[in-house]
């Protein structure tokens, strides 16, 4: 906490907050998925110790639903495995107050209730068990939601494998100056969108909201909704790196949501590393099952797996199509051979050291990443020598910035704090905003987007809450 900004942060407690409604509705929802997981996964075990085990947690989850519905007191951490982590959380409870959970700051409150409610109670649930300590209750959810991507998917594969090909045939593409700047901030933007299919914000749309969310139509449709685009500077930085001839450029990715967000994380990376833009792509995610659909190593392989083999993926009935009695279609020869070139392409990169992946358990800190430099110095330094360190989503975003009331037109750079200039880290942040912190609009910006959103006299900020707007923003940290 004594590293925070000093500027208010979001309550649970407000109730034109985007954080009041997710404490009071789409936690509960969550946490009712979370509870018909288990109970699936339960079903399908005959051991019964692991069955008894596995209802004790679907019970411990029912109380903790329970607790965030009636606004009970966050409670101290049980000791586990990692018990410096549970000292930090414990004691920043103590230091708020012991608060109850409709009025506490909502980043340290979601960060509890995933990572040492969800990932600590529910890990102590998990982690302290026999037969679940590796269980990952949202993997079902998070493939799940990459399956109804696919044309999303398949549209991208295509786009995909000809530009690497013509990227290999061709090294005088890259020469281009202004086909090049087309094609990073077409990849860029498929990066930006691909967090619109963020499962935790998921609870009540249809599989055909999902699809509108996604494809080349969308992203043309949604460019004049980008309200910060520093694109044009990220792309001059990379250049600039590459024309020097540095011998190493290393873009890193500090990862949001897996299945489709992943899957467009990655076209970013090989589109990076073939037109020498990098060298090396760092791939950040969460060391534990965190936020519902963030990434862990494992969605990694996961996804590998998937598209190594497209036709037993893509075609193979789920649990919900056997129900209702649907078949999918068959993928054509062309959409087989694309998505293989694909996962060739990237086991390559991952072969041969350019694509490596480095978990770390700061990103599940409680705080924001204005605690970051004194709280995990070893990280810090790891991430300077990046030309790029890309932040991806809405949380991320809203840890870079403290998550705190700045009057919207406060500078990008001074919202990082010990993040922004002069911290030797180069930070780049793509978000569709899905919560109510934001900084570097110009004067009257956000009057004008509540206007559209119907806000002006409860003073909501409704418009930054459903993923339609978004921010890309640049700091140069030296």
């Amino acid at each position: 906490m004594e590293y925070d900004t000093k500027t208010p942060q979001s309550m649970t407690s407000d109730p034109t907050s985007f954080a009041s409604d997710s404490v009071r509705n789409r936690w509960p929802t969550i946490l009712t998925g979370a509870i018909d997981d288990v109970h699936r996964a339960v079903s399908k075990t005959e051991d019964p110790e692991a069955q008894a085990e596995g209802k004790k947690i679907i019970e411990q989850l029912a109380n903790l639903k329970y607790e965030v519905q009636h606004d009970h007191k966050l409670t101290p951490i049980p000791n586990d495995e990692f018990p410096e982590e549970v000292a930090a959380y414990n004691k920043e409870i103590e230091q708020r107050g012991n608060p109850s959970w409709l009025d506490v700051p909502w980043l340290f409150s979601e960060c509890y209730m995933y990572r040492l409610t969800w990932n600590r109670r529910i890990s102590t649930f998990f982690s302290l068990s026999k037969h679940w300590k590796t269980y990952d209750i949202f993997a079902r959810q998070k493939m799940d939601t990459f399956r109804t991507s696919r044309k999303a998917v398949l549209e991208l594969s295509k786009r995909y494998k000809e530009l690497i090909e013509e990227l290999k045939a061709n090294k005088n593409v890259t020469h281009d100056v202004e086909a090049e700047k087309v094609l990073f901030s077409e990849m860029f933007e498929i990066c930006l969108w691909g967090n619109a299919t963020d499962l935790s914000l998921l609870t009540n749309l249809t599989y055909e909201d999902i699809q509108k969310l996604q494809g080349a139509e969308a992203r043309k449709a949604a460019e004049k909704n980008i309200l910060i685009n520093d694109l044009p500077k990220t792309y001059e930085l990379l250049k600039k790196a590459r024309d020097e001839g540095k011998a190493e450029r290393r873009v890193d990715i500090v990862l949001d949501n897996a299945g489709f967000e992943l899957y467009v994380d990655l076209v970013l990376a090989g589109f990076l590393l073939a037109s020498g833009l990098a060298t090396q792509i760092v791939l950040r995610p969460k060391s534990i099952p965190w936020f519902v659909s963030d990434v862990l190593p494992g969605d990694f392989s996961a996804l590998l797996n998937a598209i190594s083999n497209p036709r037993a993926f893509f075609e193979t009935q789920s649990e919900e199509e056997k129900l209702q009695g649907k078949t999918p279609v068959a993928l054509t020869k062309e959409e087989d051979e694309e998505l293989q070139f694909v996962f060739q392409h990237w086991a390559e990169l991952h072969a041969e050291g350019q694509l490596v992946m480095r978990p770390n358990r700061y990103w599940t800190a409680g705080g924001s990443f204005w605690r970051l430099p004194k709280e995990a110095p070893e990280l810090y330094e790891d991430l300077k020598p990046a030309e790029l360190v890309i932040f991806k989503g809405d949380l991320n975003y809203r840890k870079l910035t403290g998550d705190a009331h700045w009057d919207p037109t406060t500078p990008f750079t001074t919202a990082l704090g010990p993040m922004g200039p002069g911290s030797g880290v180069n930070v780049l942040s793509l978000r569709t905003c899905k919560a109510d912190v934001v900084v570097g609009l110009k004067p009257g910006q956000d009057e004008e987007l509540k206007k559209i959103g119907g806000d002006v006299e409860t003073g909501a900020r409704k418009w930054a809450w459903h993923g339609k707007w978004a921010v890309v923003c640049l700091s140069n940290g030296s």
